[in-house]
């Protein structure tokens, strides 16, 4: 739309005008003022004059304008605190046991919603097994490193490698919480959730404790230990603050050693694939649903 120099632009959409309502059909009409459809080329036209009444006749009474009608649109009541959009999202909270199957039905835990912690030494094969897992499943599975969510903090990353400390324990909480979070909020919505995290048997800081307050009692803990040979081989093909010595390998190793007599389930996949490994994992969840562990 042409308009003339000078004259003032169309002011934006207004709400409650439709979208056929004109800067031209909305203003006065009056002397100088250009009528609709005026493109702006000559002169204005003058407004028509209104003929007086006659002498013996009373002037007939001004009829007022009409106005636009607005139209009343409704107004979206405010979304819900917990809500994304319009979906609402179940809110997490502690993940309860497993319910045991009937008597007479295997339990089948790749279309069972679970909470599955692996644990095991560097090198033992936790991040690789727990996504072929995730990856395999009936139902919706996610998987969470705790490894991952520590290195999410670039900047003054505390990295244990260097010794641990202060700084690097409260990065440590910081990131099992923020996991223990995430698993919760899974869970909630239906999709199970597989972490992994080198827990020490020995040490409070690093232990199961942590994980059953920020996940729930129906997390079900499992070891991942192969032989020595296999955790340095695997290490050996690492590289950045992911690759350890070997001197620290052994050593984490020794103290994994730990969980034997735990009643913790076991899995030595020293000879085992990751594809293999993921096979009797899921063994060993079928018989901690059915008779959950005592940790």
């Amino acid at each position: 739309m042409q308009h003339a120099v000078g004259s003032p632009l169309p002011p934006p959409h207004q709400p409650g005008h439709g979208p056929h309502t004109t800067w031209a059909e909305g203003a006065p009409q009056g002397p100088g003022v250009p009528p609709p459809g005026f493109s702006g080329a000559g002169p204005v036209p003058p407004a028509p004059l209104t003929p007086p009444a006659p002498p013996s006749q009373a002037p007939a009474p001004q009829q007022p304008v009409p106005q636009h009608a607005v139209p009343q649109h409704p107004v979206a009541p405010p979304p819900a605190p917990d809500a994304s959009g319009h979906v609402r999202l179940p809110p997490g909270g502690p993940v309860g046991v497993p319910a045991a199957p009937p008597h007479l039905t295997a339990p089948d835990p790749s279309a069972t919603t679970l909470a599955v912690l692996l644990i095991g030494p560097a090198g033992a094969g936790k991040t690789s097994v727990a996504k072929y897992w995730a990856d395999h499943r009936r139902v919706p599975t996610a998987h969470i490193s705790l490894d991952d969510v520590r290195e999410w903090v670039r900047s003054g990353f505390a990295d244990p490698q260097t010794g641990w400390n202060d700084h690097s324990e409260a990065q440590y909480r910081l990131a099992r919480r923020t996991c223990g979070f995430a698993a919760r909020n899974f869970l909630a919505n239906g999709i199970s959730c597989i972490l992994d995290d080198a827990v020490f048997p020995d040490r409070p800081v690093v232990g199961l404790g942590g994980w059953k307050r920020h996940v729930g009692p129906g997390l079900l803990p499992v070891v991942l230990l192969p032989g020595l040979d296999i955790v340095l081989e695997r290490n050996a093909e690492r590289s950045g603050n992911r690759r350890l010595t070997d001197e620290e390998v052994a050593r984490i190793h020794g103290r994994m050693a730990g969980w034997y007599g735990s009643g913790l389930p076991i899995i030595d996949n020293s000879q085992l694939d990751v594809p293999g490994t993921a096979r009797v994992l899921d063994e060993v969840l079928a018989r901690a649903i059915a008779s959950p562990p005592n940790w």
